[in-house]
């Protein structure tokens, strides 16, 4: 496997033989994916709830499954993953407190990358190295450690230091920041504009069938006093409905799953529409957004990135968010996904299962859909007499200047409601005597209320103190995921783990595990150690 992580396709010594059966079997496949798409989908997949089937790997490590999005046969990989592309990522280097004691930077994660990674592993495939973002994996997680709320700050904050699971001589810290939950009858009312692809690309077991069961699953969190709207693009655009009530859920749903795939796509003037929509039935101190579905075609009525990417900017400013939920294999634009979301104040997730769904959907509906905090900063400042150098640990799409984090015209992350947000680095301590009492290094974050112009600061400092405490096991679970993404992302190189030594010591930290999340990044580890 080269830098680049091209596959390699190596040929056989049969070769028009092997050629000729390869593409029979290629031909079987697509015969059967166009069946899922016309009759619903197959047994125990999408319709029941469940993930489509992972790749069966026999004796001679050939592989096929009706979802996967490339397939082996003997010698040959046959890569059908169409033009998916992402944004490319430079990895942050050590860098010297003394030349740089800050590191500044967007505090907003997304959970995309996760369920996009466990899509390819799942299928038999290795993810592109610029699919893996670090900080998005370990942020897929729940953690066991209580959060511990001052009586006038909104966020809470929690830190550990430990060995550095990359360096033996070196220390590795997490910090965690959080928001206050709130009870869900508690939450403002809700103003949904759903901007659904239904072109034909959408016609796959894994797109629209999951894409309407997932909505389905967040209509059924809505109450009166909530609406919805639902605007559709293929070969035109359609309000297929228009401010219903959350509370008439047969009707959303019932226009949910009356939705076709078919056509081009062509959804001149769809995202217009949409926010058009938002604005008619806007809710003052509400949550109005726009969720846009798609499997990755963004001819929604702008077809140029950067105009598309101005307008949803402006449109943030009049309170109207957008959220991206994408779906299906072949034709993801994670970049563009990415981008739209935070230009959108909004979050971007990758739904690959109805399990996913219920996740980003239901369980953390209020930190996806609620925001409690715009503009979100973090800084961290680091004392040159404890520490030596650091190295941040993923977040390096969402570095800011040192000068920004006090500059608050500045956009940076919205934080949701009963958001935990994980952010680790990786540092090297001063050798020698210290003074007792000194500090390791500061955690600064800086937000706006929603809708405020004007930012507030709260500050946490890490004392050195904290290098003497044992560990918990959200702490060894967090380092087995960061050194999972490294691994992905430097191509398997065994430099810092095998990946039977990362399975090792997530097992042994799997903690109460309340959810099973981390028991599945187990079993998908096993599912790496095949696909390699």
């Amino acid at each position: 496997m080269d830098t680049k992580r091209k596959r390699v396709t190596r040929m056989a010594s049969a070769k028009q033989t092997r050629i000729a059966t390869a593409q029979l079997v290629i031909s079987l496949a697509l015969t059967l994916s166009l069946l899922i798409a016309l009759f619903g989908c197959s047994p125990g997949a999408v319709g029941s709830g469940a993930t489509p089937p992972a790749a069966d790997y026999n004796s001679t490590g050939s592989t096929s499954s009706p979802g996967s999005i490339g397939m082996y046969y003997d010698d040959f990989y046959f890569d059908y993953t169409g033009g998916e592309q992402y944004l490319e990522i430079e990895e942050l280097g050590e860098q010297l407190v003394a030349d740089k004691p800050e590191a500044t930077f967007s505090l907003k994660v997304d959970t995309a990358s996760y369920s996009n990674v466990k899509r390819f592993i799942e299928n038999g495939q290795l993810p592109p190295k610029d699919a893996v973002r670090t900080e998005e994996l370990i942020n897929w997680f729940s953690f066991d450690e209580p959060l511990e709320f001052a009586e006038d700050s909104p966020f809470a904050f929690y830190t550990e230091v430990g060995p550095s699971p990359f360096d033996d001589e070196k220390y590795l810290a997490m910090v965690r920041v959080g928001t206050r939950e709130i009870d869900r009858k508690d939450l403002p009312r809700s103003n949904l504009v759903f901007l659904i692809d239904v072109s034909g690309s959408m016609n796959s077991y894994d797109k629209l069938p999951l894409l309407q069961k997932s909505l389905t699953m967040l209509v059924e969190t809505l109450e009166n006093g909530d609406t919805v709207s639902i605007v559709t693009y293929a070969s035109g655009t359609r309000v297929a409905l228009s401010g219903a009530s959350g509370s008439d859920t047969r009707k959303i749903n019932s226009t949910i799953n009356s939705l076709e795939a078919g056509g081009s796509t062509n959804g001149q003037g769809g995202i217009q529409l949409a926010y058009e929509l938002a604005e008619e039935f806007f809710i003052e101190d509400g949550n109005n957004r726009v969720i846009l579905a798609t499997d990755g075609d963004f001819n929604v009525g702008i077809s140029d990135t950067k105009e598309l990417s101005r307008f949803i900017s402006d449109k943030r400013e009049t309170g109207v968010y957008l959220s991206v939920l994408g779906f299906g294999m072949g034709n993801i634009r994670d970049d563009i996904m990415e981008t739209l979301a935070k230009d959108g104040n909004g979050n971007y997730s990758y739904i690959d299962s109805s399990k996913t769904a219920e996740k980003v959907l239901v369980n953390e509906l209020g930190a996806n859909l609620f925001t409690v905090a715009d503009d979100v900063k973090a800084q961290l400042v680091f004392n040159s007499e404890t520490v030596l150098s650091y190295r941040l640990i993923g977040y390096e799409n969402r570095m800011l200047q040192t000068e920004d984090f006090d500059d608050d015209r500045v956009d940076a992350g919205e934080i949701g409601a009963g958001t935990d947000i994980v952010a680790l680095f990786e540092f090297t301590p001063v050798e020698g005597e210290t003074t007792e009492g000194s500090h390791l290094f500061d955690v600064k974050v800086r937000y706006k209320d929603p809708g405020q112009s004007k930012s507030q600061l709260v500050e946490f400092p890490v004392a050195l103190e904290r290098l003497s405490r044992g560990n918990s096991s959200d702490f060894g679970f967090v380092s087995a995921v960061a050194l999972f993404g490294d691994y992905l992302r430097n191509e398997g190189s065994g430099e810092n783990a095998t990946l039977r030594a990362i399975s090792d010591l997530a097992e042994e930290n799997l903690g109460s595990d309340r959810d099973g999340y981390r028991k599945d990044f187990v079993d998908l580890l096993y599912q790496t150690r095949n696909a390699w």
